[in-house]
């Protein structure tokens, strides 16, 4: 019970950011450490938490008509199939070698998140082909689903930022196609955890249905208010983790 206590309220607060800016990881990943669940398990069963409130997230950007279907059909392919091999690699690497990587996922987080001071408007037209488009996109959702299959926190802050800085889309339609490929690497890791029967089923659907319930409030926000909201969440999440590792350094 204990554990659905610390779980439980941490992914209601992580699938409300994630939905607005991406990095709900960096605040479920502490949530489970705190709670004792091993490392491997942690990996599976924060796929199960998130991949509903995922879901909800995907559909409400959807709805809004944010989702580019054309680039983010191949890129949720692609995402899916990285985010195995990616969860594959980490189920043969020591746990305690996964943990010590969030020492280095948060510099490099808050590096490009300061480095992007102003994130792009919510009315920018993409000045690259369909082609261009489509090539920088597959290659943005393979690799970073390789790593939200490996690890995950910060998965969806790093596909705002590639989606705006490299395939150049704006702030709402690149969130939108965010969220297709977030919730297709979720899915594609979570089967290969589940595989190898690393997934707590229990505490994750418990973790699920709060984080499905912070994702769509959170994507109301996004959808209402843009820009103003993205980027004050990322670094309060960024603070929040901080925080975190000087706790338990």
């Amino acid at each position: 019970m204990e554990r659905y206590l610390i779980v439980c309220p941490f992914l209601f607060l992580s699938g409300l950011v994630d939905s607005i800016a991406g990095g709900g990881g960096l605040i479920s990943f502490p949530a489970f450490i705190f709670a004792g669940v091993p490392m491997h398990v942690i990996l599976g069963t924060s796929k199960l938490g998130a991949f509903p409130g995922a879901i909800v997230a995907a559909l409400r950007f959807a709805k809004s008509g944010y989702v580019r279907w054309k680039t983010a059909i191949p890129c949720g392919v692609i995402a899916f199939l990285g985010a195995a091999f990616g969860a594959t690699i980490a189920l043969r690497l020591n746990e305690r070698f996964i943990q010590s990587m969030m020492f280095v996922v948060l510099p490099v987080v808050a590096f490009n998140v300061m480095r992007n001071r102003d994130m792009v408007s919510d009315d920018r037209m993409s000045d690259l082909s369909e082609k261009k488009l489509l090539v920088y996109s597959l290659l943005i959702a393979l690799f970073i689903g390789m790593y939200d299959g490996f690890y995950g926190p910060g998965t969806g802050t790093f596909l705002l930022l590639a989606f705006t800085g490299l395939a150049k889309l704006n702030t709402k339609e690149a969130a939108g196609i965010t969220k297709i490929v977030n919730l297709s690497a979720d899915v594609g890791a979570l089967c290969t955890f589940s595989a190898n029967g690393k997934v707590d089923v229990g505490l994750g659907i418990a973790a699920a249905v709060f984080c499905m319930i912070g994702s769509y409030i959170g994507s109301g926000l996004v959808v209402n208010n843009g820009q103003k909201i993205v980027r004050p969440v990322v670094l309060v999440v960024l603070v929040l983790l901080f925080a975190k590792l000087l706790m338990g350094a």
